[in-house]
């Protein structure tokens, strides 16, 4: 079962562990602040794992003509490449009325804040294109950078685009949508102060609600 239960980063931020994770739970929680009056910015991530998510949002009649969706990462390839979530994300929301932004084309622009920043989190506490080990740009305040894991993973070897720590935190509200029991781990370590991995700065530098859509597999 999941934890369903409240409790506090180092920072005071609020950090919650939903009742449950499957996906129309976790839509349901993204629709409901969607309802309200906008307009709504919303990061999402990349990969596998959002995509049930992404084909039940979809689907719901929300006030898409008041909703911006952009990544909070992507692979530097075309669009049309399989291991794009560039492509990804707009087949999942072409039908709909929202604007989906593209990382490419504000690579030099400062993002703006979110309403509501959704990651997920690799096993070794990465977050976006935020790596433990990385070459990456360094750029004060939000922003879209440059970023290279070290090593380069054999499944995806590409660089990356990826909103940096502080673009990530400057939102309202963030959600983490996580699976696994080593991943689970994680999380608890991070919050307790015990890493300094990208998912533990994350919990230090947030200054807003944080909700966990945890679970096994």
């Amino acid at each position: 079962m999941n934890d369903i239960s409240q409790t506090q980063g180092n920072n005071g931020a609020e950090i919650t562990w939903a009742e449950r994770a499957n996906p129309k739970f976790v839509t349901d929680h993204i629709a409901a602040i969607l309802e309200k009056p906008g307009p709504h910015r919303l990061a999402v991530p990349g990969g596998k794992t959002p995509l049930p998510i992404f084909d039940i949002l979809s689907k719901r009649a929300l006030p898409w003509e008041n909703i911006s969706i952009l990544l909070t990462d992507d692979r530097i390839v075309a669009d049309d490449h399989p291991d794009s979530n560039q492509g990804k994300l707009a087949a999942a929301f072409g039908a709909t009325s929202a604007q989906i932004l593209s990382l490419k084309k504000k690579k030099n622009m400062r993002p703006e804040p979110f309403g509501l920043v959704w990651l997920g989190m690799g096993a070794d506490g990465h977050i976006a294109s935020l790596f433990p080990v990385m070459e990456a740009e360094h750029i004060d305040g939000p922003a879209i950078i440059k970023t290279i894991p070290e090593p380069l993973p054999p499944e995806a070897p590409f660089e990356r685009l990826s909103l940096n720590m502080a673009a990530l935190v400057n939102s309202k509200e963030i959600m983490l949508v996580v699976r696994g029991c080593d991943k689970k781990q994680v999380l608890r370590e991070a919050i307790t102060g015990k890493s300094h991995l990208p998912i533990a700065q994350l919990f230090t530098q947030a200054r807003c609600p944080i909700t966990i859509f945890w679970s096994q597999s």
